[in-house]
């Protein structure tokens, strides 16, 4: 295995989360008025709602769906189904959701480089993100292409054995990457650099996701007459 190798999936890792980690709790120390989603709907609204709502409904589901899919062990799912039902379930539900979210993303991508108004306010990493995200999707439903052609769940175990093993860590997690496809390793690492560059970026926003609006009293915001 080579040093280039581990360096990519054994270390990397570790560097985009200290980043995301401190980069974020920084950001939001010092610069509480960029802590926003900085929208730009009032600026153009055209098919905004319907890009918006794809996007976030796909990118919601793919996240979560990696982050049980990913960091649950076999063990706990095995009792109720092989590797491989898994796996099945993995690409349908996740390539409905790649679909919404790259339609969606792409949507937005498109508004953000066209629309002259949307671009005058937005900033360099707001383009680049759109475009890293974009990309991450497309590749995303790339690999669905080589995992139809394994539907044992093999490749899978592997991409969690790695997970698991950068998240608990473990000692030599590359290890589990050596001999996978290409097209896996490439969209690890443009995950990986989504990570990496999360806090400088609007998406921190999802740090303040608004659950204490749920159970908060309402406000009496003027008496009635």
């Amino acid at each position: 295995m080579s040093y280039f190798h581990t360096l990519l999936f054994g270390l990397y890792p570790y560097l985009a989360g200290s980043v995301f980690l401190i980069g974020s709790l920084l950001r939001f120390d010092h610069g509480q008025y960029t802590w926003k989603t900085g929208s730009s709907q009032m600026l153009s609204s055209s098919r905004m709602r319907l890009a918006s709502n794809l996007f976030h409904i796909g990118i919601l589901v793919i996240f979560f769906g990696h982050l049980v899919g990913l960091l649950t062990p076999h063990w706990v799912y095995a009792p109720f189904m092989s590797a491989g039902t898994k796996q099945v379930v993995a690409i349908l539900v996740g390539g409905i959701a790649g679909v919404m979210c790259l339609v969606g993303g792409a949507m937005l991508a498109w508004r953000r480089l066209t629309n002259a108004r949307v671009k005058a306010s937005s900033s360099f990493m707001d383009t680049v993100i759109i475009l890293l995200l974009v990309v991450q999707v497309t590749l995303g439903l790339l690999t669905v292409i080589p995992a139809l052609g394994h539907l044992d769940g093999g490749v899978m175990l592997r991409l969690a054995h790695w997970a698991q093993a950068i998240v608990f860590f473990q000692g030599g997690a590359a290890d589990y990457l050596v001999g996978i496809g290409w097209i896996y390793k490439l969209h690890i690492f443009v995950g990986l650099t989504i990570v990496l560059v999360f806090p400088f970026t609007r998406l921190v926003h999802v740090w303040s996701a608004p659950l204490g609006y749920i159970a908060r009293r309402y406000q009496i915001v003027r008496r009635r007459a």
